[in-house]
């Protein structure tokens, strides 16, 4: 027969994992994409996992029902480690983007920093930032795992 303080021990175990793998899922949720009113953007990619070296799409859409102004030509997009250290901006123009309800723009990653480095293994955002026609910022991010 078992003791007591072990059963509890083994039960919080199991129901301490549960409770982690539920969150784990909620955590790695693949459905990027939600159209709703108002104003919205979404950055999209493909799958949540690349292996290193790998080209990584990056899609942003309007997923909102209002235009969306942007300040440069390189729609808000920043990819950061988890730090929050930009890493990679892509080179833009200095000029007003808008980008229509439903609309979307792609972007290139071939996993090259800012500073012509290789990204090494591990966890970035990729976020998009940019106004609605009132002037409130509108962001949005995602996460993607780079593997060896």
């Amino acid at each position: 027969m078992l003791a007591k303080s072990l059963v509890v021990f083994i039960a919080i175990g199991v129901v301490s994992a549960l409770g982690f793998g539920v969150y784990m899922i909620d955590l790695k949720n693949t459905s990027q994409l939600v159209f709703v009113d108002g104003p919205s953007i979404s950055v999209v990619t493909e799958k949540t996992d690349f292996k290193r070296g790998e080209e990584i799409i990056i899609r942003i859409v309007n997923s909102g029902t209002t235009p969306l102004i942007f300040s440069d030509s390189s729609y808000g997009l920043r990819i950061t480690g988890l730090s929050g250290i930009l890493l990679y901006s892509p080179v833009s123009a200095e000029v007003i983007s808008v980008l229509e309800p439903r609309d979307e723009i792609k972007f290139s990653w071939d996993q090259i920093k800012n500073d012509d480095d290789s990204a090494l293994e591990g966890l970035y955002k990729i976020s998009a930032k940019g106004v609605d026609s009132d002037g409130n910022k509108i962001e949005k991010s995602t996460t993607v795992t780079i593997w060896k």
